[in-house]
């Protein structure tokens, strides 16, 4: 199930967001978005959500166009956004509940999750209970449990320590090789990027264009010492010239 962003534009007033965007991310991938601020990684995340219908282009999911709507994508934003008066159970089946009510089914699911990813022992704990990590944990399978086939995963672990952030990337991995979900994931960490994509999309100053698409070809599954490849460094390299290279030259 293919998503596939073509010619995307987004304008704001006098204010050109996206440039003409074409990208496609083929089922079961991990594609990584990084460039410099502004360059509207998060505007193409609010189209393919539907939470904003583009000003020219098409989305279209398994050969569907999607533009302005909502429901095909599961979306997960930097603030793991939990409601405070509601468990880590009853945050991970919020979608349900809001959807109509989740069911006993439905909510033995979430409770068998949470027990595989390490947080079955606090079902019935609160968020204010819980560190940064684990609040992050809860939100991704708040996500997940959502059951669509696309994740868009906007700077999960930005507020995170390094240490933590590490665990979080090494646990994303997991869910996804388990899951087989499709994930497209914004982040302004090149390390990050590496670590965790089969693909880095490199984006341009706004008007946001795509720049590059390098292929992450280290192979999988990975750990930390993957970051001494020779490979990875020379792809790091690769994708700094292109963000600073390029604002060095206009300076």
């Amino acid at each position: 199930m293919s998503l596939v962003l073509s010619s995307l534009a987004q304008s704001f007033g006098d204010v050109h967001a996206l440039a003409p965007v074409d990208l496609t991310v083929e089922e079961g991938e991990f594609v990584c978005i990084v460039g410099p601020s502004g360059c509207g990684k998060s505007t193409i995340f609010n189209i393919v959500s539907g939470l904003l219908t583009p000003t020219a282009g098409t989305v279209t999911l398994d050969g569907r166009r999607i533009n302005g709507e909502t429901g095909h994508v599961g979306y997960m934003l930097q603030k793991d956004l939990l409601l405070p008066w509601r468990t880590v159970l009853d945050n991970i089946v919020l979608g349900d509940d809001v959807r109509g009510g989740a069911s006993r089914a439905a909510r033995q699911s979430a409770a068998e999750m949470a027990q595989h990813y390490g947080l079955g022992d606090y079902l019935h704990h609160y968020p204010h209970a819980l560190s940064g990590g684990m609040r992050q944990r809860v939100a991704v399978m708040r996500t997940l449990a959502l059951d669509h086939p696309v994740m868009l995963l906007d700077e999960p672990f930005g507020a995170l320590d390094s240490h933590t952030r590490l665990m979080m990337q090494q646990w994303l991995l997991q869910v996804w090789q388990e899951q087989s979900k499709t994930i497209m994931f914004v982040t302004h960490d090149i390390d990050e990027a590496l670590f965790l994509g089969d693909r880095v999309v490199v984006m341009s100053p706004r008007p946001g264009r795509v720049d590059a698409v390098l292929p992450v070809d280290l192979p999988r599954p990975r750990d930390v010492h993957v970051t001494t490849d020779d490979r990875y460094i020379e792809l790091k390299s690769s994708i700094l010239d292109l963000i600073y290279g390029r604002t060095s030259e206009a300076s």
